[in-house]
């Protein structure tokens, strides 16, 4: 039986409310809408770390940030750790990467850092080596390749001419864009041009309609961006279906983290929010056809494992999230009711987010760039996403009866050992707002888990 192909569409810093399946009104994503209904929608997809380098880590090694080193941007991923181009290729598989890596402590990255692909077409930073319409990777040895056209395009081009060289062999490629993510040196969002203008001033998802931050000046280039990404994956399907590759070819779409634009700690992402963590996930073709809409929290530590399991690879036991294939298959007993989240850049905190809570800390003396993980940490944010789905009103200091801050504190440490981590103390904060009470029907539903 003939292996599938593997391939992973992985933006940057885009949210899931871009789509037209999370009620994006702007037809921005239509190629991913129809993938997501005629495949299998992750509904409710997180990020494990919203910050770039360190979800890049875990997505590679299916291993949480805190356990293979790279907690932080800058630090490069040990060459001595095994990645899905390893367990790809000891599977038969050539393997490619192409656009962006940021796990490299330099550019043009070295071939001891480039993960163990087997094709490389990258760059560490693409957002400091190139421009939205200057496109400059490298490619294995080092040399310094310039693609024609819009980046988005430019990369894709090369990924539809990967597809094709390797169409007689089980592949497995990286497609890694830095769109929607911002250019650094302008602190902007470049859209091709023409794109911009017609999303500027048409639609704000509601939490940035309220808080503001950068967004109204920004949110036309994201969205013009958001929609030539989804231009791109159309034509990527299309060389697919054009080979007839369509059907045994798994295709994952998702992002590194979303973007709340400076609306929350002061820039672009590194939150607990929504608007920080939730990503727009699917996946497409082979065992993923029709799998329909996935409604438990999946975290993407869960993606690597996903992949594995798909493509009949065993899942190391090393790794650190689960297959959603159960999941698809209607087995949903033994599935966490919690996304476990580590926090990095901004602070070292620590979160979970279950169907109706949000509850974060942070730790008080540490510094998120420096350090990895804390002893002790001091709640932060408590959201009820039921009440208030866009995490406006922080409960924190209020009293919430029915034992539900005491339940979400013990369910966050046991997480963090499961993580590895050391269990900490979590100092509760001062309760000086009044009282939340819980419903009957809440109480109910914490008596039956208990």
């Amino acid at each position: 039986m003939k292996k599938p192909n593997v391939i992973v569409f992985f933006t940057d810093q885009q949210r899931w409310d871009t789509t037209g399946i999370h009620g994006n009104p702007l037809g921005l994503t239509p190629n991913f809408d129809r993938m997501a209904q005629e495949g299998t929608h992750l509904f409710n997809a997180f990020t494990c770390q919203p910050l770039c380098g360190p979800a890049r880590s875990c997505m590679q090694t299916g291993l949480y940030a805190t356990t293979s080193g790279c907690f932080h941007n800058g630090i490069p991923l040990p060459t001595e750790q095994r990645t899905l181009a390893h367990y790809f290729r000891d599977a038969g598989y050539k393997t490619g990467y192409i656009g962006k890596w940021h796990l490299a402590d330099r550019e043009p990255v070295p071939p001891e850092q480039q993960g163990g692909y087997e094709y490389w077409l990258g760059a560490n930073a693409l957002e400091n080596c190139s421009d939205a319409y200057d496109t400059v990777v490298y490619d294995n040895d080092g040399n310094e390749v310039s693609l024609p056209g819009y980046r988005v395009d430019a990369l894709t081009d090369a990924a539809v001419r990967y597809v094709d060289q390797q169409r007689h062999n089980p592949f497995f490629l990286f497609l890694s864009f830095l769109e929607p993510h911002q250019q650094n040196h302008t602190d902007s969002y470049p859209a091709p041009v023409g794109y911009e203008e017609m999303y500027t001033g048409k639609w704000s998802p509601p939490d940035l309609a309220v808080l503001g931050g950068t967004s109204q000046q920004q949110l036309g280039g994201y969205f013009g961006m958001v929609k030539r990404l989804d231009e791109a994956l159309g034509r990527l399907l299309d060389a697919l279906r054009s080979r007839n590759m369509l059907d045994d070819t798994i295709l994952l779409f998702t992002s590194d983290h979303a973007c709340h634009f400076r609306t929350r700690p002061g820039e672009y992402k590194r939150s607990c929010h929504e608007s920080s963590i939730r990503v727009p996930t699917a996946l497409s073709g082979s065992v993923f056809s029709g799998g329909g809409r996935v409604k438990q929290l999946v975290s993407s530590i869960d993606l690597p494992p996903t992949l594995l399991d798909a493509a009949g690879i065993e899942v190391p036991k090393e790794m650190q999230g689960r297959s959603v294939l159960p999941l698809i298959r209607g087995e949903k007993d033994h599935w966490p009711e919690e996304m476990f989240v580590q926090i990095s850049g901004s602070q070292v905190g620590r979160a979970i987010r279950t169907e109706r809570w949000k509850y974060s800390v942070k730790a008080p003396d540490k510094n998120g760039k420096t350090d990895s993980c804390s002893d002790v940490y001091v709640e932060e944010y408590l959201y009820d996403l039921h009440a208030d789905p866009y995490e406006l009103n922080n409960l924190i200091h209020r009293k919430v009866s029915g034992g539900v801050v005491e339940d979400l504190r013990d369910r966050l440490i046991r997480r963090m050992v499961e993580a590895g981590e050391s269990a900490p103390v979590i100092e509760p904060v001062e309760k000086n707002k009044g009282e939340r009470v819980a419903s009957v029907a809440e109480k109910r539903v914490k008596l039956r888990r208990q």
